[in-house]
């Protein structure tokens, strides 16, 4: 069983940072693709970030520059760091694998033309900034 889970969301002001962790199961880590992606109510789900295996990055363009992926292969751990929060990043935050393996090759960007790559995820970890 594939196993993903997101931690260290929670409630902050506007300007305040945040870091977030995904624990993956090894069995997946190692694929093509990493992603987090976000989903506000009422509001369509979104790509945040995403990372290759080779560690090429992508951000979608409203955290561009404020948030940073990064992942530590050792412990199977992904991130997302969050600086100068705003209140629309308010969110629910997840972390996400493909079916590809890490030798795969194809996409791994935010594309309004292509779904996102990811095909599991975790139960996700809640952010709300607050002005």
């Amino acid at each position: 069983q594939i196993q993903l889970r997101e931690s260290g969301g929670g409630s902050v002001q506007a300007g305040d940072s945040l870091t977030l962790s995904c624990e993956i199961d090894s069995s997946t880590y190692n694929t093509y693709c990493l992603t987090w992606l976000r989903q506000a109510p009422g509001k369509e789900r979104e790509g945040v970030a995403l990372i290759r295996a080779d560690g090429q990055t992508n951000y979608g363009a409203s955290v561009q520059g404020r948030f940073t992926i990064s992942k530590d292969n050792a412990k199977n751990t992904l991130y997302l760091q969050m600086d100068n929060l705003k209140p629309e990043d308010s969110a629910r935050y997840y972390c996400a694998s493909d079916l590809r393996t890490a030798e795969s090759g194809g996409y791994c960007y935010i594309s309004q033309e292509l779904p996102l790559p990811i095909a599991y995820w975790g139960p996700g970890t809640q952010v709300t900034v607050s002005s």
